[in-house]
């Protein structure tokens, strides 16, 4: 089973966050990330930054946003 939440590696022009393979906008720092949970509907959207079995962190480290 793949995680839910996936935020793709920073690029030029923002760093595409999926939920369950959709595209709900592109990150630049956690608060974005945050907002786009909270509008997906799900509760307490800053905990499951740090929970593996929610959020994968593909092409680079967990919250780090630079530009490739």
């Amino acid at each position: 089973m793949s995680t839910p939440i996936v935020i793709h590696r920073l690029s030029p022009t923002g760093g595409p966050v999926t939920i369950r393979g959709r595209i709900v906008g592109l990150a630049y720092d956690d608060h974005d990330v945050v907002e786009f949970l909270r509008r997906a509907g799900l509760p307490n959207a800053e905990q499951l930054l740090d929970r593996p079995e929610w959020v994968e962190w593909r092409g680079g480290r967990a919250h780090t946003y630079v530009a490739a």
